[in-house]
């Protein structure tokens, strides 16, 4: 009988830490906890992680990761207006993921208000990012302000995470989407 290769000890870190730090908070889970649940050493821990905060951000890095492949998959080979709508969709899509508790990055900026802190500069990068693809969409459609376009389509991402955790993720995946429509309505044939 054939198992699946183990985990290298790091992975397994990262692995636990991912799911605690999303289904608990970060500052609820101690280092001893993420030991004992990763099954490693307090010397292996900190042997890849050398500190908690270290490991907070491989954290949002690996989410960060996940998050631009799924939408470069999304805008792959569309035309910017569909472009905009399948990256919303993928976004709004993930409200609908079992266990999900709002945005990674928006639970991990509450738990680290101090901005010169080196997890929120992992934040700062992603929510960069998402602002560049945004803006690059809006601008690639045509849209008189890119800039005011793609500030809403963040401030939309943004409320429908948190929205998507208070109330009916269904409901907040379609208006999301309707809004997005509305921002850029479809020009008349």
């Amino acid at each position: 009988m054939t198992t699946a290769p183990e985990l290298h000890p790091k992975d397994r870190l990262l692995r636990t830490a991912s799911r605690l730090f999303y289904a608990e908070g970060i500052h609820a889970v101690g280092v001893e906890r993420l030991i004992t649940e990763a099954q490693v050493t307090r010397a292996t821990f900190y042997r890849h992680y050398p500190s908690k905060d270290d490991l907070v951000s491989a954290y949002l890095t690996t989410t960060a990761e996940g998050i631009r492949d799924a939408v470069g998959r999304a805008r792959d080979g569309r035309s910017p207006r569909e472009a905009i709508r399948a990256v919303m969709a993928v976004l709004g899509d993930a409200t609908l993921e079992d266990g999900f508790r709002g945005c990674q990055f928006l639970n991990a900026a509450a738990e680290y208000p101090d901005r010169t802190h080196a997890v929120r500069a992992v934040i700062d990068d992603q929510r960069t990012w998402l602002f560049e693809v945004f803006r690059e969409l809006s601008t690639d459609l045509g849209h008189p302000d890119p800039e005011h376009a793609a500030r809403v389509l963040v401030l939309l991402h943004d409320g429908a995470f948190q929205a998507a955790e208070l109330g009916d993720p269904a409901v907040v995946r379609e208006t999301l989407r309707r809004a997005v429509d509305e921002v850029f309505p479809a020009e008349e044939a």
